[in-house]
């Protein structure tokens, strides 16, 4: 049976202790992100380190490699579906047109967000544990509505998509460990349509805008955010507004680079396109990241894991950034798709 088989006729159902062993992993998961938000509360260096310094780099390669992985075990979507595991949740359908905007709000307000990092939540742990809270209360009224993953995990997160623009050619499909069975909550589903990308299949305008949005414009404001340093003492407006000077510059230049360039293509190398600013927007994440965490950034301690300044030189992080571009290069562009969802579909269910 070919992995597109796996992925779209695979009515299997996980063993009773292939479930337990998920609910363990995820339950160890959902401690470990419950450890991280007390920490942001009451602890703040300490929960700062871990969740910005620490979990969130790990993101984008999981993302790139096993975003099944991450489906599967993330603490948010964990809490948000206990309504729907407990039977609580009304099951309600989004319409497609709803579902598009709840992905174009998703994208704009990663853009948002992200540039707050450097005017408060880089240097606020209380502010950075508010900022998830509302999150999970805004999932989980949602989760109370609507059913499965449709209106947060593949409507509304602002990381999903991160998730599509990166989890496009993924090692393995991985078990659902949410979903027993496929009520068909979002069409396509984003879980187990394989190979699936920011841009297609396109079902709204609104789908169209927000995969535009996040494929051309993700990586010039990756790079944009590298360039502002943060700001421990916010007086003004202008200074506030000033950390999305460089990521919305960055942003733009991108997303008409990639406009100019899919209108000109043919459209057989429109997936390659995707394909080489999704690779572009990792490689240009761990190009400055990686550097930060071990003291070699351009903005001193800003971002910093492990001061390893006076104990490994400057090059030795240069081979490990242009080793990670060639790899995510190469995973995503060059690398053959291999047809796999991040999960496999689990068999479908009457309403």
């Amino acid at each position: 049976m070919s992995a597109t088989e796996l992925d779209f006729k695979s009515g299997d159902q996980l063993s009773p202790r292939s479930i337990l062993i998920w609910r363990i992993v995820q339950a160890a998961v959902w401690l470990v992100g419950a450890v991280i938000l007390v920490c942001l509360l009451f602890f703040p260096p300490v929960g700062v380190l871990l969740f910005w310094n620490i979990l969130i780099p790990v993101a984008p390669a999981l993302f790139v490699v096993a975003t099944g992985v991450w489906r599967n075990v993330c603490p948010l979507a964990t809490t948000i579906l206990l309504p729907r595991h407990l039977g609580l949740s009304k099951r309600k359908r989004l319409s497609l047109k709803q579902l598009g905007k709840l992905n174009l709000i998703a994208v704009i307000t990663l853009f948002v967000i992200v540039p707050l990092r450097h005017a408060v939540f880089n240097n606020n742990g209380t502010a950075t544990g508010l900022l998830i809270i509302s999150m999970v209360f805004v999932g989980l009224i949602m989760g109370f509505f609507y059913e499965w993953k449709s209106a947060w995990c593949s409507g509304l997160c602002p990381v999903h998509p991160v998730e599509k623009l990166y989890g496009a050619n993924v090692f393995m499909s991985m078990p659902n460990a949410h979903c027993h069975q496929c009520m068909n909550c979002v069409v396509p589903c984003p879980d187990s349509t394989s190979n699936i990308n920011a841009v297609h299949p396109t079902k709204t305008n609104y789908h169209l805008l927000s995969g535009l949005l996040i494929t051309g414009g993700l990586p010039g404001f990756i790079w944009g955010w590298f360039h502002v340093p943060d700001e421990t003492t916010i007086t003004t407006v202008s200074t506030f507004l000033s950390v999305y000077k460089m990521p919305m510059i960055g942003f733009s230049a991108t997303l008409l680079l990639y406009v100019i360039l899919s209108s000109v293509l043919r459209p057989q190398f429109e997936r390659p396109l995707i394909s080489i600013f999704a690779a572009s927007g990792v490689s240009c994440y761990y190009w400055y990241r990686i550097p930060s965490l071990f003291g070699f950034g351009d903005f001193g301690e800003d971002g910093l894991l492990l001061n390893l300044q006076n104990k490994l030189p400057e090059w030795g992080f240069t081979a490990i950034t242009i080793t990670t571009t060639l790899f995510f290069f190469y995973w995503l562009l060059i690398r053959k798709q291999n047809n796999r969802s991040w999960v496999i579909r689990p068999q479908y269910g009457n309403k």
